[in-house]
């Protein structure tokens, strides 16, 4: 990044359509786009911005959109912005969804869903969403914030995970200020669908675009990304760790093998107790209240990394066992 400062400065000067648009973005997105398994890729600055794009360029007033109901409240705000029909299946439900699809007559229809959700740390059933999606000529759309670089062969993701491709899965959203530690996002698909974002996406076309130094300290992060599988490994150990310690402490956890291991205290004042009790003894866990999570569901939600530590992981279960006396 320092090295690219010095040759394009900070910031990139205008949107992508003026003069922003450098070299090093077109090679991250040709770089990110080979990664993911999909044709083509568009920068852009947020995922909430990107996800904003896709379903403002895809649909209409006459059109419907089908959304999981613990989405991310970008996909919510998506949803709602585009102006078309909204329909909310029950989480992680394909039974539910394939009942509305089927009562649908209407033109375009969109598939919305996480592939890593962002409180339960559950993955969606991809699988199931991209054959019922399939059957009722609708595009399926992944954000896949929480699962790109960390899950699936390779760190690829939720769509990896489970085997599926471009064909499976039209429209793939990632973020690069999670695994890949930087700043910024992109939509993955057809080279229809990203020209489409281009050419009429509002959110790409009237801001600034990403520094062009930020993509190339993104092209290094996505090169250490796919050669260093170790840190993948050593991450799922973490999380393995803190399961096994996690239930013999009895703590309610959620179906998660992900990064996201969140422990379900129930009430708001509970959540804020232990989180400030935590934060008192050197670790930080943010405490996660209503109305991000539904009421009676407040938790502490941790996160881990690559660059904690097993002995880390082995105090922050002393601290929970003191904390649960």
């Amino acid at each position: 990044m320092q090295r690219a400062v010095n040759e394009c400065g900070v910031g990139s000067g205008a949107s992508h359509l003026i003069s922003g648009h450098h070299a090093a973005h077109h090679a991250l997105e040709e770089e990110l786009a080979a990664f993911v398994g999909c044709e083509a890729a568009v920068l852009f600055s947020s995922g909430y911005m990107a996800n904003l794009c896709v379903a403002g360029v895809l649909l209409g007033r006459h059109d419907t959109v089908y959304s999981d109901r613990l989405n991310h409240a970008s996909l919510v705000d998506a949803a709602r912005l585009s102006g078309a029909r909204q329909q909310r299946y029950r989480h992680g439900d394909p039974a539910h969804l394939k009942t509305l699809l089927a009562a649908d007559a209407g033109k375009h229809k969109l598939v919305l869903t996480d592939g890593v959700f962002s409180m339960d740390g559950d993955f969606a059933p991809l699988p199931a969403l991209a054959d019922l999606a399939k059957r009722a000529n609708a595009w399926l759309m992944v954000d896949d914030a929480h699962g790109l670089g960390v899950v699936g062969p390779g760190g690829r993701g939720s769509s990896a995970h489970f085997g599926l491709k471009q064909s499976d899965v039209p429209i793939l959203m990632g973020t690069l200020g999670k695994a890949l530690g930087v700043f910024g996002a992109f939509v993955a698909g057809s080279r229809a669908l990203t020209e489409a974002m281009i050419q009429f996406g509002r959110t790409y076309t009237y801001t600034t675009a990403l520094p062009p130094a930020v993509a190339e300290a993104t092209r290094e992060s996505l090169r250490v990304l796919v050669e260093e599988d170790w840190r993948r490994a050593h991450l799922q150990e973490l999380v393995m760790r803190f399961r096994r310690g996690a239930e013999t402490l009895g703590l309610a956890l959620t179906d998660s093998t992900t990064a996201i291991q969140p422990v379900i205290l129930g009430s708001a004042e509970a959540a804020a107790v232990y989180s400030q009790a935590l934060e008192e003894r050197g670790i930080y866990v943010p405490a996660i209240r209503p109305p991000t999570v539904p009421k009676g569901t407040a938790r502490l939600r941790f996160t881990f990394s690559a660059a904690h530590s097993p002995e880390q992981v082995d105090q922050l279960l002393i601290t929970l066992a003191d904390l649960s006396q």
